[in-house]
């Protein structure tokens, strides 16, 4: 009888993510598609909502592209989209690894969005 071999597994390894998001992520990808398309917009109107001073603010450019990546993806409430932030993959490499919550995520899109777009 052989022994029994299993592949490594220790879920508190430090690095649960290659070094590179987007290692994983294929070139033809959805997320890739609306990065490069919103990457290529003039947002000078969008940025222009914006007053300046206190607590810097979420980039509106990243802020568009993970709204409109959730919309893709059928997500539509702030709390989904928030989560989503923290759990897929895709999500973390269009948002940079930020995180705004579900409360800026629903302002931006209610606040600043609502008459631009």
């Amino acid at each position: 009888m052989q022994k029994v071999q299993f592949k490594q597994y220790n879920e508190g390894e430090v690095l649960l993510f290659p070094d590179r998001l987007d290692s994983t992520i294929s070139e033809n990808h959805l997320v890739r598609i609306i990065n490069h398309t919103v990457n290529q917009l003039d947002l000078t109107f969008l940025i222009s909502t914006y007053s300046g001073g206190g607590t810097p603010a979420y980039h509106p450019r990243m802020l568009l592209k993970i709204l409109l990546y959730a919309y893709c993806l059928k997500l539509y409430t702030g709390r989904k989209i928030a989560n989503a932030l923290r759990s897929d993959i895709t999500f973390m490499w269009l948002s940079g690894k930020q995180y705004p919550d579900f409360r800026t995520i629903n302002n931006f899109r209610s606040g600043r969005l609502k008459d631009s777009i």
